[in-house]
């Protein structure tokens, strides 16, 4: 058996960076392989293999590290709850938030929480957070579309 490609082909990294954007623009939804798998147009087996070779990291732990990454900025910068933030960026389980954000942070989203309150840094208020969509929710980033002009 050959050793599997350190990289995906050239033609097919543009199917994955569609799939990888999808997910960065959708990490609030349930996004699973087939999903993903799907936006890219190709195998959910065969696209496992090339986002991981290309990435280095499989497709969930991609999506699992972008709510993270999310959560870190809500954390920081709202009122909000551990619990609101970890519904707020696409988590059922607050065990599983919770254990992830430890893994990639080194700390409980509690601890991470405390640790930027102490620097005094004002809030929003989580009331606005959701009104104004600084933290998506699910269905309502896709409610108003521009459209296009018809002379173009």
């Amino acid at each position: 058996m050959s050793a599997p490609p350190r990289r995906a082909p050239g033609d097919m990294l543009v199917h994955l960076r569609r799939a990888r954007d999808h997910a960065d623009r959708h990490y609030t939804e349930p996004l699973d392989l087939e999903t993903l798998a799907a936006v890219a147009g190709i195998s959910k087996y065969h696209f496992q293999r090339l986002f991981t070779a290309t990435y280095g990291i499989s497709p969930s732990a991609y999506v699992s590290q972008r709510r993270v990454e999310r959560a870190q900025d809500l954390l920081r910068a709202t009122n909000l709850t551990v619990t609101e933030v970890c519904h707020a960026v696409g988590f059922s389980s607050l065990g599983s938030f919770s254990s992830r954000f430890r893994e990639l942070i080194g700390e409980t989203p509690s601890e991470f929480q405390r640790r930027w309150a102490a620097t005094g840094a004002p809030r929003i208020p989580g009331c606005f957070v959701f009104m104004w969509g600084l933290a998506e929710r699910r269905g309502c980033a896709n409610q108003e579309k521009p459209q296009a002009d018809a002379g173009s």
